[in-house]
């Protein structure tokens, strides 16, 4: 029995490894369908490889150019000078501000034109004011800063960035506007900006406006130093409403000149006496000097009056002329009724009391005068007191002067009888030029002092 069992295992043994030798042997189908997917790939990757090639290359000659433009934009603007460093270069305010400052008003020069900043040696100690030209352009920022800084002339980086004045909580940016500027050349100006809130808050009570390298920028390897406008107060904008007016206009009311309030004693008097504008206040003051000074009274003193006069004459008077035709009189005035030509009988008049009493009678009829513009270079011949070059600077008009052709050790040649002078206010006409003397309406220079004949 044992043997008969042995031999079924054997035969059992033997028969098991037949079927599993059997099942490992691959079939026809699946060698066929191996050899199809081998041969499929190989095609596909033929196919694909000048693709692939393709797109390995685009993309590593990006990465390529990425690289090299970022190394580049890092080697022009990246390159910062040493900490530490003494500035050789500085910005610089080419112009005082326009004053006074009102919240959310525009920030002007002086000239009411747009500020510029100017880059300069800072080793050139004359305040030369010769722009400094770098390879490429910087780039600034504006910033606020406490008026009582710097306590000296001089100051650090550090310094100038702990005097930076933010605005208070719950207020927009207290520098607002553009308040990034472009140096190109040497030159950067500055666009619209405006402080929004008032300086009554800080220690010093006034604001200054700075001046610095951006971040992200540099002077390209040296140190520049910041600057910063003259310290100025901000006051709220509804004190615009009652501002005096730098230059004067004509047709502002007369409380926009100094020493002048609003609805004050002086603006009252003046309004009582209908001058109510600032050309009306400079067309008395020409034709009656004493009578606008008997109006203002004695509550204004020598000084204020001086103050408020200096102030009107700083007006710009503009291209109008104003034409007086009465009878035989042809007669052309200036805004502010100084007589620029005065004509009787066909003849020129230069009598300075006939002029006078001329321009007084064109004064009476103002409103009825012809209005025309103004030809280049006209100079006016009546003043009130003082030349026009003391009244009104050397832009305004000049007085008379007096050409002398012919003198000899202070001899001047008598004229003959026959020429026109003045009797009881007649006029008096130019004299001829071969009788010694002759009466020039062009403008006098500064250097000159001439003698007037009347």
């Amino acid at each position: 029995m044992a043997g008969k069992r042995l031999f079924q295992d054997l035969d059992s043994d033997q028969e098991e490894k037949t079927e599993k030798r059997m099942k490992s042997l691959p079939s026809v189908a699946s060698v066929v369908r191996a050899a199809i997917r081998e041969d499929y790939m190989k095609n596909l990757s033929l196919a694909l490889e000048p693709f692939l090639r393709k797109v390995v290359s685009e993309e590593v000659e990006h990465g390529i150019n990425k690289s090299l433009r970022s190394f580049s934009r890092s080697s022009s603007f990246g390159i910062k000078a040493p900490a530490n460093t003494t500035p050789t270069l500085k910005l610089m305010f080419a112009k005082d501000l326009m004053k006074p400052i009102f919240t959310g008003s525009k920030i002007s020069a002086l000239d009411n034109n747009p500020l510029e900043i100017i880059l300069v040696d800072a080793s050139n100690n004359d305040h030369s004011m010769t722009p400094v030209n770098l390879h490429r352009p910087i780039k600034l920022d504006l910033v606020a800063l406490h008026g009582d800084f710097p306590s000296g002339e001089k100051w650090t980086s550090d310094e100038f960035e702990r005097n930076i004045v933010k605005e208070r909580d719950g207020k927009r940016p207290l520098l607002a506007g553009e308040v990034t500027v472009t140096v190109r050349n040497g030159v950067g100006t500055i666009g619209d900006i405006e402080l929004t809130d008032n300086s009554s808050w800080i220690r010093s009570r006034k604001f200054r406006i700075g001046v610095r390298l951006a971040k992200g920028s540099s002077g390209q390897g040296v140190a520049v130093c910041e600057a910063m406008t003259e310290a100025f107060n901000v006051r709220d904008h509804r004190g615009e409403l009652y501002k005096k007016h730098y230059p004067p206009m004509l047709e502002d009311e007369v409380w926009r000149l100094k020493k002048i309030g609003k609805d004050g004693a002086f603006h009252k008097k003046l309004s009582s006496e209908n001058i109510k504008t600032v050309q009306d206040f400079l067309k008395l003051s020409v034709v009656d000097h004493d009578r606008l000074r008997e109006i203002m009274g004695t509550n204004m003193s020598d000084k204020m009056w001086d103050a408020t006069l200096k102030h009107a004459r700083q007006c710009v008077l503009g291209n109008k002329l104003y034409i007086f035709r009465e009878q035989n009189v042809f007669m052309t005035l200036n805004p502010i009724c100084e007589v620029m030509e005065a004509i009787v009988d066909g003849r020129e008049v230069l009598n300075q009391i006939y002029v006078k009493n001329l321009a007084q009678l064109a004064y009476s009829k103002w409103d009825a005068l012809e209005v025309v513009e103004r030809k280049p270079n006209e100079v006016a011949l009546l003043t009130q007191g003082d030349t026009l070059d003391q009244q009104y600077g050397a832009n305004h008009y000049h007085n008379i002067g007096i050409n002398t052709s012919y003198q000899q050790n202070g001899y001047v040649p008598e004229r003959p009888m026959n020429s026109l002078e003045l009797v009881n206010q007649e006029y008096i006409p130019t004299s001829p030029p071969e009788f010694g003397v002759s009466f020039n309406i062009a403008g006098s220079s500064s250097h000159d002092h001439h003698t007037n004949p009347f």
